[in-house]
């Protein structure tokens, strides 16, 4: 697990634990979509930087107290979550704002957007579009429109086949 992603791992199994402090490893795994395994790895983690305090309370049972120094750990992964996704906000615009320029530049005025449905970074494309005066299509235009497609984090620009007569 990469840094980013365990810090973010971490961010919301403190929240949850901040939420429900008694909930079990597996209704954690399920709400953070790991493995139990990674919850119990991450449990252990927090709790040896002093970040939680666990606490036995039935056989089977066990509560998750953040500390102080958990709050403000949650506080910091709190902050560079924000950081980190105004920064990437700020990336895919800059390089929306770049590829578009080109579209204009040929001539240009709709382009044909697509990508993962629930991608976040397309409303970002879609809101850059409009705010460069390209018109987003989505759907009709295939072949005769440049795209613009969202692959994950990265934007692909393709122009469209020019026919020959």
């Amino acid at each position: 697990m990469n840094g980013a992603l365990r810090e973010l791992k971490e961010l919301r199994l403190l929240e949850a634990l901040e939420e429900a402090p008694e909930a079990r490893q597996v209704d954690l795994a399920r709400r953070l979509g790991v493995a139990v395994g990674t919850v119990n790895w991450l449990l252990k983690r927090l709790a040896s930087k002093g970040f939680i305090k666990v606490k036995r309370i039935g056989r089977w049972r066990w509560r998750y107290i953040l500390t102080p120094q958990g709050m403000r750990e949650k506080a910091r992964l709190s902050m560079a979550y924000v950081r980190n996704s105004m920064a990437l906000y700020r990336e895919v615009r800059k390089e929306a704002q770049r590829l578009l320029e080109d579209v204009k530049l040929k001539g240009y005025s709709e382009i044909l957007l697509c990508g993962e449905p629930g991608n976040d970074l397309i409303d970002v494309c879609r809101l850059t579009c409009l705010e460069q005066g390209v018109r987003p299509v989505t759907g009709d235009g295939e072949g005769k429109l440049p795209v613009l497609e969202v692959r994950g984090l990265q934007l692909c620009l393709k122009w469209p086949e020019i026919a020959s007569n």
